[in-house]
C-alpha cells in the first residue's frame, strides 16, 4: 500500500491530513476523561463541528475528484461516503447527551472507532492514489477550496441530508449559517 506524502501545506492531501491529526488530538483528550463534564461536553461539540465540516468538504470536493481521477473512483467514493454516514449517525446520537451519562463515553468510543477506520482508509488508500492521479496544481486548488468551504459548512450532523450534495445547495441553503446560530445559542463554556 502506498504512503501519502503531504507536500505543499495548502494542497488537498495536507489539508485533510491536518484535519485527521486535529481530530485525533481531540479524541485523545476525550478518551482520557480529564476535565469537568461541562468541558468534555464542549470538547465533544467541537469534535462534532470539525468532523461535520471535514465530511462536507470531502463530499463536495475530494470524492468528486476521486470519481474523476481513479478508475474505481465511484466505488472508493461510495465507500468513503458510507463511512461518513456511519460517523454522522453516531454524532447525531451524541448530540445533547450530558458528559456524565455513561452513554456519552460509549458513543465517544463508537465514534472513535468509526473515525479511525475512515482515517486509515483515507490515508492508506484514497489520498495516496489521489496524489498519484492528480496534478499538483489541481491538488493545490482543491486544498484551498476545501479550506474555504469548511469555514461556512454546517457544524452539526444532518444524517438525513443527501450524501452527494451539490455545493451550491449546501452553502446557499444557509445550513452552515443556521448551525452557527444554533451553536452560538447553545455554546457550553469549558470550565
Amino acid at each position: 500500500m502506498a504512503t501519502v506524502v503531504p507536500g505543499n501545506p495548502d494542497n488537498l492531501i495536507s489539508v485533510l491530513i491536518r484535519d485527521h491529526r486535529a481530530v485525533e488530538r481531540i479524541f485523545a483528550e476525550l478518551i482520557a476523561g480529564d476535565g469537568t463534564p461541562r468541558y468534555r461536553r464542549a470538547l465533544a461539540d467541537h469534535l462534532t463541528t470539525e468532523l461535520v465540516r471535514h465530511s462536507v468538504a470531502d463530499e463536495m470536493y475530494t470524492y468528486p475528484a476521486a470519481r474523476k481521477a481513479l478508475p474505481d473512483g465511484e466505488q472508493v467514493a461510495d465507500r468513503e461516503i458510507e463511512e461518513h454516514a456511519d460517523v454522522e449517525r453516531v454524532l447525531k446520537e451524541l448530540e445533547g447527551i450530558d458528559a456524565t451519562d455513561r452513554t456519552f463515553d460509549d458513543l465517544i468510543g463508537d465514534l472513535y472507532s468509526a473515525v479511525q477506520q475512515h482515517v486509515d482508509d483515507s490515508e492508506h488508500d484514497l489520498l495516496p492514489r489521489l496524489q498519484q492521479a492528480c496534478a499538483q496544481g489541481e491538488l493545490l486548488e482543491l486544498g484551498r477550496t476545501v479550506t474555504r468551504v469548511k469555514a461556512s459548512a454546517p457544524t452539526r450532523p444532518h444524517p438525513s441530508a443527501p450524501n452527494k450534495p451539490r455545493p451550491e445547495l449546501v452553502l446557499a441553503s444557509g445550513t452552515g449559517m443556521i448551525d452557527e446560530l444554533r451553536d452560538a445559542l447553545t455554546t457550553h463554556n469549558p470550565g
